[in-house]
């Protein structure tokens, strides 16, 4: 085993275009490392260069302590698993497991005590004498880690290797990777563009945007206190709510469009930075979950002006709860890059005006649309984020 260590390294492209920017990331031994982010982010030249696929054009990459800069990917004592699963499909299960061993002129006897062994961790023994075409995707996915399995690397890299699989699939292909990668016990860096799967899956997540790491923890520290818009934007399904609002008097009060919203000394107290935007504008987030229906009891005992209201557009009925589609006279952010460091304030196109909401309530909440609904907003509960900057207001 052996951890994974990127210091400034940086990308550029012949044509000038850099993917990765000053990219200083670190994974513990046995730690499961997601790299997420939307398309194009650099994810995954980010792991191509881990791999020794993509030159380093700056910075230094080390394997176990060692710089592995110039060193070929056969010499990397790594294993990756793509989302194509590249099995040889003349091959049967155990012999497309023990290919690699097969080159490493290993013994017959030895393979095929290795292959049992990884066989049984992943569940495939019934199936090891079949071939890749007689198998479902997720079983094929299984065959394509015990393939990185059996040699015994010390790091994994898997790209989007779930990517191919239906939904349902998904879900519960998530929870083998995770078992399986914490039984075997090695440094793993997974990149994937799915928020939920970086969320269900990570003992930590970076989060990539134009190149850049915009954030790396864990994955409730980035729900719960995200750094910045994009970060704020990206982590959660549905996303978080981003209004453009106005820090009243004496931080007292936030306005959100005509909504003004009172800020007790509990929250200036918990956030002290918000008593220097007084009278400046800045962007409120709101979890959906964290905008209950204002129900006639909530009403009595909640504080004077903690609530929100908007005209429901649409209700999505999920069976355990209710997706509430809304608008309000606010303006609603919503975050499609990366802030640029070099600019003053959000680069151009990075955020784009919408008019609508959404609210997580429940399932058992009359609602109808067309009709206005009001929602209690716990002001403890809001997030604040400078709109020059967009980084997060914190204390």
């Amino acid at each position: 085993m052996a951890p994974i260590t990127l210091d400034k390294v940086t990308k550029v492209y012949p044509n000038g275009f850099e993917a990765v920017h000053d990219l200083n990331l670190d994974v513990a031994d046995g730690e499961f490392m997601v790299l997420v982010g939307p398309s194009g982010c650099g994810k995954t030249t980010a792991l191509r260069m881990v791999a020794g696929l993509e030159d380093i054009t700056d910075g230094q990459l080390s394997i176990g302590g060692r710089v592995v800069n110039d060193v070929s990917p056969k010499d990397r004592d790594i294993a990756m698993v793509f989302q194509n699963y590249a099995l040889y499909p003349h091959m049967t299960v155990a012999e497309n497991i023990g290919f690699a061993l097969k080159l490493r002129k290993v013994s017959k006897a030895e393979i095929k005590k290795k292959v049992n062994e990884t066989a049984e961790l992943l569940g495939l023994t019934e199936w090891v004498d079949r071939k890749p075409g007689q198998l479902s995707g997720g079983q094929r996915q299984r065959v394509a880690m015990g393939r990185a399995i059996v040699r015994e690397p010390s790091v994994f890299l898997m790209d989007e290797p779930l990517s191919n699989l239906d939904a349902k699939l998904r879900v519960q292909m998530r929870a083998e990777v995770s078992r399986i990668q914490r039984r075997v016990g090695v440094a793993t860096l997974y990149v994937t563009h799915d928020q939920v799967e970086a969320m269900t899956m990570g003992d930590r997540v970076a989060v990539l945007s134009g190149g850049v790491l915009q954030q790396c923890d864990s994955p409730q520290a980035l729900y719960d206190n995200p750094k910045n818009l994009f970060v704020a934007g990206f982590m959660g399904s549905p996303a978080m709510n981003l209004f453009e609002a106005m820090i009243g008097e004496s931080a007292s009060s936030v306005l959100i469009g005509s909504q003004q919203i009172p800020l007790a000394e509990t929250v200036l107290s918990a956030k002290p930075a918000l008593r220097g935007y007084a009278h400046r504008s800045v962007v409120v987030g709101i979890r959906p979950e964290d905008l209950p229906i204002l129900t006639a009891e909530a009403e009595t005992g909640a504080a004077a002006g903690a609530s929100f209201e908007g005209n429901v557009d649409l209700v999505e009925a999920l069976g355990s709860e209710q997706l509430v589609h809304f608008t309000s006279d606010a303006h609603q952010i919503q975050v499609t890059a990366a802030k640029d460091e070099d600019a003053e304030g959000l680069s151009e196109g990075a955020l784009g005006k919408a008019g609508e909401g959404v609210a997580r309530v429940d399932a058992r909440a009359k609602l109808s649309v067309g009709g206005r609904v009001r929602f209690n907003l716990d002001p403890s509960r809001i997030h604040f984020f400078d709109a020059a900057t967009s980084e997060a207001i914190v204390a």
